[in-house]
């Protein structure tokens, strides 16, 4: 089933204790992404760019408001039915690669599909190769670069054929010339798969890639956000 909008947010609100009291991290966020769309959420460090991101994938509840992921009201369902749900229809690329040490390039790939109970071998294989590591399959991350351990990253959530994919400064870990292949294979992969791409950063030139930006200041979207598709 198709649906126009991949996700709605509306009056999000993130608060946590502290020792002054109550810190708002975030507060009446509201916005909505059409269904393969690329967007940018950016911001200063401390503006909340990644506590929003960990909202719309549903790994923290929010004080107030909600978030609707593909037409499924996401906070009005248990852990087990948001991990059900990104298992689902979710693919993450973090700064940290956050691979399996005990698994090789080939395994970690493989991974999401075996879960998810699909033929996983010559799929994983094929997508490695796609992103340039088809003589590092049986490597282990520790041997890897950061460039070929993002790789085997960017291979991992694409592997699924996500409808979204949640980027959190995927580039962050890397040198420039690095940080801009990745990008460009991202880009590409999500060119060929059309699925909705949400990538945090706060590098400028990054961000205006993306046919939306939404910038973030002290927890609030700045106003207006015109919804402009760059061209």
């Amino acid at each position: 089933m198709k649906y126009t909008c991949s996700i709605e947010v509306k009056g999000l609100c993130q608060r946590v204790a502290d020792s002054t009291g109550v810190l708002s991290i975030l507060e009446n966020i509201e916005f909505s992404v059409e269904e393969g769309q690329t967007i940018a959420i950016t911001g200063s460090s401390g503006s909340g760019k990644s506590t929003l991101l960990g909202l719309l994938a549903g790994l923290d509840a929010p004080v107030a408001g909600s978030v609707k992921l593909l037409g499924h009201d996401l906070f009005a369902l248990d852990e087990e039915g948001r991990a059900a749900l990104r298992a689902a229809h979710l693919g993450f690329v973090f700064q940290s690669f956050q691979l399996l040490p005990n698994l090789t390039a080939l395994e970690n790939v493989m991974l999401p599909l075996e879960l998810a109970g699909k033929p996983a071998l010559a799929v994983a294989k094929d997508m490695l190769e796609r992103v340039g590591l088809k003589d590092r399959l049986g490597h282990y991350p520790k041997t890897l670069s950061g460039g070929e351990q993002q790789r085997v990253s960017l291979a991992r959530a694409f592997v699924v054929q996500p409808r979204l994919l949640f980027a959190d400064e995927p580039t962050g870990s890397l040198d420039e010339l690095n940080g801009e292949k990745i990008m460009d294979l991202m880009f590409a992969l999500h060119k060929e798969q059309g699925a909705t791409l949400v990538l945090v950063t706060h590098d400028s030139q990054l961000a205006s890639r993306c046919q939306r930006i939404l910038r973030l200041q002290g927890g609030r979207l700045l106003a207006p956000d015109p919804m402009e598709v760059n061209t």
